[in-house]
């Protein structure tokens, strides 16, 4: 099967923006909070090149596009210092939860800027969408922000969806959370690679909302 080179463009081109303004998003509310190292690194700043993370942000959404199961990817990390944030436990969860939220905005305008200058065609019961590369453009951008979104929210160690589980987490089960953490990039890795079918029984809901609200 030859692969749709002009699509993984497509891909890439919208998904780059959106985990960068992903990652900034977590300087800024750290550096409300009393943490800096964001800034002193020189990571709040949309210029792509401190956030690009070789394999995170163009090699893994690129190999997921061109095996047919979906895309999405990651930047650097944005560096935080919890100790730094005035109230630790909780503005930590703030700093997490904020980058989710980004992708969740980005997706409602993605969905606004579609239903107000493009069209969706409604045939058999399915749905067929403005073909222009505006419109796509437009529509894969809501649709990254949407997997982004639901991906990060995951409560597995690094994601940020794990750090509700880090706020109500009972001090006795911390040992146990912490080996686990070791660990989280292969679980990640084999949750990404090995079993796509979790993700997509997962990303499947979301998208089909996605697609309603067209």
């Amino acid at each position: 099967m030859n692969p749709d080179w002009g699509q993984v463009a497509l891909v890439v081109a919208v998904l780059v923006p959106s985990v960068i303004l992903h990652e900034v998003s977590h300087g800024v509310v750290a550096l409300w909070y009393g943490d800096d190292t964001a800034k002193q690194a020189g990571r709040l700043t949309l210029n792509p090149l401190p956030h690009i993370d070789p394999f995170g942000t163009i090699i893994l959404p690129v190999l997921l596009s061109l095996g047919g199961l979906g895309a999405f990817g990651y930047a650097k990390p944005v560096p935080v210092q919890p100790n730094r944030l005035r109230d630790p436990r909780q503005h930590s969860l703030y700093v997490s939860l904020v980058g989710p939220a980004v992708n969740i905005v980005l997706a409602a305008l993605a969905v606004l800027v579609y239903r107000t200058f493009f069209e969706v065609f409604r045939s058999g019961g399915g749905i067929l969408l403005d073909p222009s590369l505006a419109a796509r453009v437009v529509f894969f951008f809501g649709l990254i922000n949407v997997i982004l979104a639901v991906f990060n929210l995951l409560p597995i160690p690094p994601l940020d969806g794990s750090a509700m589980v880090e706020r109500v987490l009972p001090e006795r089960w911390w040992p146990m959370w912490l080996r686990l953490r070791q660990w989280s990039m292969g679980i990640l890795l084999l949750l990404v690679l090995a079993l796509p079918g979790a993700l997509t029984s997962i990303f499947r809901p979301v998208i089909q909302l996605y697609a309603r609200l067209l």
